[in-house]
């Protein structure tokens, strides 16, 4: 059985940084082709924040959302089965709870192609 679990959230400052982690197990991060952090903030649809994919004969190729480009990382290690998010000059607008997702095809932008959700990490950003 396939178990994301998100950790590394908390509260920071404006301007501050944190990094999120997706423990992945039942099945090896590389054997995904799409792994992605969504977030959501209370009363709106689940937002898409970064993603990257793995194809062997390709390499990865990483996407973001507008909001977060240049400011997030996203990052896997498939060794250790796991996927990060550094997230840096963070704002207000961060603040939602945030969730990894694994897929095994499609756009990766969308919240459809992920198969496997993890239960979510507050991320909260004081100004």
């Amino acid at each position: 059985q396939v178990q994301l679990i998100e950790s590394g959230g908390g509260l920071v400052q404006a301007g501050g940084s944190l990094r999120l982690s997706c423990a992945v197990s039942g099945r090896g991060a590389g054997e995904f082709f799409v792994m992605g952090w969504f977030r959501r903030v209370p009363g709106k649809e689940r937002e898409f924040v970064a993603a990257m994919t793995w194809v062997e004969e390709i390499g990865s190729m990483k996407y973001y959302a507008d909001s977060v480009r240049g400011r997030f990382a996203i990052s896997r290690d498939n060794a250790r089965n796991m996927v990060y998010l550094q997230m840096n000059s963070m704002t207000s607008e961060d603040t939602a709870v945030y969730y990894c997702g694994a897929g095994s095809k499609g756009n990766s932008m969308a919240y459809e192609t992920y198969d496997y959700w993890g239960q979510g990490t507050q991320v909260t950003v004081s100004s």
